[in-house]
């Protein structure tokens, strides 16, 4: 790439009407680069002078010519200051250069809670219908209806909780209970963790004890270790292994007896969740076979092949349309199964594919294990080249899903080539390791691009008749990545997914809702 190539693509780079192509020569090229990255940041610097010169003409002087060019010029720094972050934390560059003044740091992500749902048998939610495993427990109380839920908190402790309950987890080392079953275990570093009822408060003193709260009293049970009971306005009471007491709400402790089977632990529950989850494993793969024989289906991709798979993975559509795997290696399912998946985080993971033919309207299904998204654009399925006609189907850094169908060529002096759909933000870095149910359909006759998530319809895009491609082809593809590099140019662009896929699709018709939100019901764990 000559000088002025470089400096032409960082001007329409900050200009915001950089192609996509011409967006990973740039990308690549700072990579390797440090001249370019100076470049880049030296062309920052001077339109962060030019908005600080242009803030105080604005103040001085008015009109409309004034008012149209700062517009302009806005959207033309706010387009600048965004890919200024992306290129600057992306390469590291720190405070500023030898020569700069700027400052710019990247944000830590953040979530909320204290707490993760780490399994479940069955829970019904009342208050967060859609709480699932792997899930933050969030802020507030929480009421369950029914079932079996083991929360691990932050602190190290482990509670069961038994529906009916309605209970809140106040920090990593307290949570209040206003009725229900729970079984906590607690670890030596979080001695000191805390119950509280509306009779008193029970403080652990390691390591394992049960509780029975109903709105007429609180049973406590030690099951090993101590505790401390802090009746409200009464004399505390020690409690160690084998004892339990009642306390009313009257303030009258009473004796109890304890039977272990009335609170499950943690051995009851594994056995109980495993059980279920090869059932529904089971019913999966007896359904997959009808979906497989789906007259609609181009190339079917479930990966619990058997563990001889090697490095084919077997179309089970009988189309023959096999795929070589490179790199990625075998990982666990979304039910815990051992070598029933792919991961694509190591560099240069993908499985490579070659689809024929020409079709209409398209489904792209999968169900993904995302760990992050630290690329720009995180690859489920893409063309190799993106030429005319073809999709691409990613995941953007922020979570949003991408697909696009390329219209034109940008030679013939277009700038826009294609109509990008994207869907709001599904994936933030506190579902980081979950597994997502993810299908796009595009539908040529209705004009539409539809994104799923989880069996629910979350964006719906419209095409123009300017965009809408009603022959899309396909050819040699990837899975997981896209193919880079050339022979002339051994750099390449980090898409490949920072995941596990374990089960791949692609149907040549637009999917229904129906359809879909059945596909996720027979396949979720």
């Amino acid at each position: 790439m000559t000088l002025n190539e470089r400096d032409q693509l960082i001007d329409d780079l900050i200009e915001g009407s950089i192609s996509e192509a011409d967006f990973l020569k740039l990308e690549a090229e700072m990579r390797v680069s440090s001249e370019a990255r100076q470049a880049y940041y030296a062309r920052l610097k001077l339109t962060d002078s030019l908005r600080s010169e242009s803030r105080h003409l604005l103040e001085e002087v008015e009109g409309e010519t004034v008012s149209i060019w700062s517009g302009t010029f806005r959207v033309m720094v706010s387009i600048a200051a965004v890919l200024a972050v992306v290129f600057l934390g992306a390469y590291g560059v720190k405070n500023s250069f030898e020569t700069g003044t700027s400052h710019h740091s990247a944000e830590e992500p953040i979530a909320t809670g204290y707490a993760v749902l780490a399994e479940h048998s069955e829970a019904i939610w009342v208050n967060q219908p859609n709480l699932d495993r792997g899930d933050l427990v969030p802020q507030g109380p929480l009421q369950m209806e029914s079932g079996l839920a083991q929360l691990e908190l932050f602190s190290g402790v482990t509670i069961i909780v038994e529906g009916k309950a309605e209970f809140e987890i106040n920090s990593p080392m307290e949570m209040s209970v206003s009725h229900g079953k729970i079984r906590a275990l607690v670890p030596t570093a979080a001695h000191g963790f805390k119950v509280l009822t509306n009779s008193g408060e029970v403080v652990d003193l390691g390591t394992e004890f049960a509780l029975n709260v109903t709105s007429e009293h609180a049973d406590m049970h030690v099951l090993q270790g101590e505790i401390e009971w802090h009746p409200t306005a009464k004399q505390k009471q020690l409690l160690s292994d084998g004892q339990s007491l009642r306390w009313t709400t009257t303030g009258n402790p009473e004796s109890v007896a304890f039977e272990p089977n009335q609170f499950p632990g943690l051995a009851d529950f594994e056995r109980r969740f495993v059980s279920q989850r090869l059932q529904r494993r089971q019913a999966w793969s007896d359904s997959a076979e009808a979906v497989s024989g789906d007259r609609r289906m181009i190339a079917y991709y479930p990966m619990n092949q058997s563990k001889e798979w090697g490095r084919q993975l077997l179309d089970e559509s009988h189309s023959g349309l096999d795929g070589t795997v490179v790199s990625a290696r075998h990982d666990a399912d979304r039910w815990g199964q051992s070598g029933s998946a792919l991961n694509f985080s190591p560099a240069g993971s993908r499985v490579r594919v070659s689809i024929p033919g020409e079709h209409r309207s398209m489904t792209f299904y999968c169900w993904a294990r995302i760990d992050s998204l630290d690329r720009i654009y995180n690859s489920l399925f893409l063309t190799d080249g993106h030429e005319l006609n073809e999709p691409h189907w990613q995941i953007m850094s922020d979570g949003r899903l991408f697909f696009s169908v390329k219209r034109r060529d940008t030679s013939s002096g277009s700038r826009k080539d294609k109509h990008i759909a994207y869907s709001p933000s599904f994936w933030d870095p506190s579902q980081s390791g979950k597994w997502f149910q993810i299908a796009t359909v595009y539908n040529v006759d209705e004009q539409t691009t539809t994104h799923f998530v989880n069996g629910e319809a979350i964006s719906q895009d419209r095409i123009s008749d300017e965009y809408i491609v009603d022959t899309v082809r396909i050819g040699a593809a990837s899975i997981g990545n896209w193919n880079e590099p050339t022979r002339a140019d051994p750099n390449f662009a980090l898409r490949n997914l920072n995941g596990a896929i374990d089960e791949f699709a692609i149907f040549s018709d637009a999917l229904s809702a129906s359809e879909i939100a059945a596909l996720y019901e027979k396949g979720r764990p």
